[in-house]
């Protein structure tokens, strides 16, 4: 099992001179792995429905539940699914397929804090993506990764389900 380490520092003081090297603040450090299959898929779909409560607000509650009764039983079996996690408890996760994002989802508590970065730099890095669709009323998500290099090369009506929230589809234009 792969782990990687990501430590944060909060730079904001260090940078102006204002702290010594022993007083340099450090945040907990994140670690991704892969995941260990449907014994922490309960804990995977609480972050999926924190973090879809945060940012999906256009979709409807019929919809969201019938996602989420689907998550453990079809979407996450058929990913390589990474989790990143703080002091041993997962705090967000990706799903890659054939080199597409297929999924990244951090919980609405730790948004904010590079999780989602470390996440996609890992996807792109260590399972190839090069692809992700991403619902266009998130305009959040596709500011995020428009961030990161993707591009914009195509738009669909509706989701992959026929549901009616449109898709942009985005490809990796440069490294991120």
């Amino acid at each position: 099992m792969r782990r990687l380490c990501v430590r944060q520092y909060s730079r904001a003081l260090w940078d102006d001179g204002l702290m010594s090297s022993r007083e340099k603040p450090t945040m907990p450090a994140l670690s991704l792995r892969p995941s260990i299959g449907a014994a922490e898929y309960p804990a995977l779909v609480a972050i999926w429905r924190s973090a879809v409560d945060a940012t999906h607000d256009f979709l409807a509650d019929a919809h969201r539940d019938e996602i989420e009764s689907h998550l453990q039983s079809d979407y996450f079996p058929a990913v390589a699914i990474s989790v990143a996690e703080i002091d041993g408890q997962p705090v967000g996760f990706s799903g890659v397929l054939d080199g597409n994002l297929e999924m990244l989802f951090v919980d609405a508590t730790q948004r904010g804090g590079r999780i989602g970065t470390a996440l996609l730099s890992h996807a792109i890095t260590e399972h190839g993506v090069t692809k992700v669709d991403v619902n266009e009323q998130n305009v959040s998500a596709a500011g995020f990764y428009a961030h990161r290099g993707f591009e914009v090369v195509g738009r669909s009506e509706t989701d992959e389900a026929g549901r009616p929230y449109p898709l942009l589809h985005l490809r990796l234009n440069r490294p991120s």
